[in-house]
Order: structure tokens, then C-alpha cells, then sequence
């Protein structure tokens, strides 16, 4: 049976609470950010009678928070929530050739930019034989047991973890895989990998440890959050990914070339610069890149209830 709209008085409300939420919690971008479901209805089932509500999955949102870490560095922090799913797409020059022909190629197609939401740097150079790639079901380089990984599944869903002990999780048939490193954050708190010479995290082009960086942790809820900076050590990622619910986390790439985020504030609308000064313009992902990136993709367009007024 078709269910039967919420009555206007009963969305609104709701659409004015998240906005006063975004305003306490002085968010650059948010929208439904509870979770996996939101409820359709004014308290009734599909029957029409009162009872459980229905329930639909939570629509895709990103919230991007800035803070400051108690050393002063300043840390950006990029939380997806509601109906995402996640693609990694290729680079031009990395993977280069070795991933020509794939669907998700160097530049964001015409189909995903009405479904964005946002879109992340990925790893390190594959030369820099760190981690494994997997892209669309096929090894572009081979997967190391023991590698902090980035696993996309065929739904689009994605996890985080130790390559061959928490990831794959069973019963999933994998599609993309991306590693780099060791992990940086494990069951909440930083390893001790995180607090070692920050030369095992990557050479920086200046030469010292604080450089641009960037990591991705999963929290409890199985949300990923996307961490960076312009200028951070690899403790102060482990630290953001901790502040910001994440109990596992991966370094990905460094230096200010390399580090980039791009969000939209609502589904396919435009993209927007995610980190203070950061290079890279918010279009380059839709303009094309020579590396790997990870593009984060509501699973249908958005679909206001007729008559309700968007909160702003």
C-alpha cells in the first residue's frame, strides 16, 4: 500500500529542530545526522493505523566541523552519515594505465555529480609499496595482510581496519580496497604506531613533521570521518579521529599538493573547499586528478515533501 504522507505540521517542526541543531553546534554543513533511519509519518504504519512508524533509511549528509587541537593545531573533520555509499575512483597517473577502462575513472561523471555529497583524497603512491589497490573487483597491486584498509563493498557501503583480521567482514563480496600503512586509531584510541617518529608516516616535502595530512576513521555506528589539516603531525590525525567517535582510523595521504576535501551542503549541489587553505580548487575532482580519490555518493536524489519549505 502506498503510505500516506506526514502531515505538514508534523515536518516541519522537525525541519526547524535540525536547523537549530546546526546553529548550537555551529556546523559548516549538516542535515539528518542520526544515523541509519528517520521516521515517515505522523505515527502511523502503512495501514494507516497508530502503531511502530515506518521507517526509511536517514537521507546522505555530511557534516564538516573545524576545532583546534590542545597543541594548537587546527584540524578539519568531514563526518558522512544517512544513504551514502562510496566509490573509489581511479587516477590519471596513479594507478594510471594499469586502471584505464574502470567506471570510476580520474574525474567524477556526469551521473555521480547529481549524487555527491563529497569527495577525498586517497593514499599514498602505489611506488611507495605501502598497501595494496583493488578497484571495481580487479588487484591493480597486490594486498598486504596486516595493512590498514579501506574496503568498499558491492553496496557501496565501506569499512576500516587490519587487512585479513577485521576486514572483509564476512559474508560481503569486497569491490574496492584501499590500503596505506599501518593503523593509526584501534578500538578508540590511538596506537602506538601513532606516537613513533613521524619519518614512518611518510617523507614530507618540507622536510619536518608538520605538513599537510589527512586520515579516515569509522566510529561505532560504521560512519566513516574523513580528518585533515594543513599542517598536523601523524599524532595530531589519531588525535582528531579520536575527538571526532572514531575507533579505528588510517593515515591517507600527506602534503599540502595531495590533501583535499570537497563537500556539497545539499545532494549534487556544488562542491565547496572543505579544508582552510588547502591547494586544490573545489572542482578538481569534477575537472579530473592524477590520483586516486574517494568520491561519497547519496544512493537517490533528494525528495522534499511536497508543500514543506527547506530550513535554510
Amino acid at each position: 500500500m502506498i503510505k500516506r504522507p506526514a502531515p505538514r505540521a508534523a515536518v516541519v517542526p522537525a525541519l526547524l529542530a535540525v536547523a537549530v541543531t546546526a546553529s548550537v553546534a555551529g556546523c559548516t554543513a549538516i542535515a539528518a545526522d542520526t544515523g541509519a533511519t528517520s521516521p515517515v509519518g505522523a505515527g502511523r504504519t502503512a495501514h494507516g493505523s497508530r502503531g511502530l512508524l515506518a521507517r526509511t533509511p536517514a537521507p546522505a549528509a555530511v557534516t564538516v566541523r573545524h576545532f583546534a587541537l590542545p597543541d594548537g593545531h587546527r584540524m578539519t573533520a568531514a563526518r558522512f552519515t544517512g544513504a551514502v555509499r562510496f566509490v573509489l575512483h581511479c587516477g590519471s597517473m596513479d594507478p594510471g594505465p594499469p586502471c584505464q577502462g574502470k567506471a570510476a575513472g580520474p574525474a567524477l561523471s556526469p551521473a555521480e555529480r547529481r549524487f555527491v555529497i563529497g569527495a577525498f583524497n586517497g593514499g599514498f603512491k602505489l611506488s611507495a609499496h605501502v598497501g595494496g589497490y583493488e578497484q571495481g573487483g580487479a588487484v591493480i597491486s597486490p594486498l598486504m595482510p596486516g595493512r590498514a584498509s579501506l574496503v568498499i563493498y558491492r553496496s557501496g557501503a565501506a569499512s576500516i581496519g587490519i587487512w585479513g583480521q577485521d576486514v572483509p567482514q564476512p559474508g560481503k563480496p569486497v569491490y574496492s580496497v584501499r590500503q596505506n600503512l599501518v593503523l593509526l586509531v584501534r578500538h578508540g584510541r590511538p596506537t602506538p604506531a601513532s606516537a613513533r617518529g613521524w619519518g614512518s608516516w611518510g617523507g614530507t616535502i618540507t622536510g619536518a613533521a608538520d605538513t599537510a595530512r589527512s586520515a579516515l576513521g569509522q566510529n561505532a555506528s560504521g560512519q566513516l570521518i574523513y580528518v585533515a589539516s594543513m599542517s598536523a603531525t601523524p599524532g595530531d590525525l589519531a588525535a582528531a579521529l579520536v575527538r571526532s567517535g572514531a575507533t579505528t582510523g588510517m593515515e591517507l595521504d600527506i602534503n599540502p599538493e595531495w590533501v583535499q576535501l570537497a563537500y556539497a551542503r545539499g545532494t549534487g549541489g556544488p562542491l565547496r573547499k572543505g579544508i582552510p587553505g588547502q591547494a586544490r580548487p573545489a572542482s578538481q575532482y569534477v575537472m579530473g586528478w592524477t590520483r586516486d580519490f574517494i568520491a561519497v555518493l547519496a544512493k537517490w536524489p533528494p525528495s522534499p515533501a511536497p508543500g514543506v519549505r527547506a530550513v535554510p
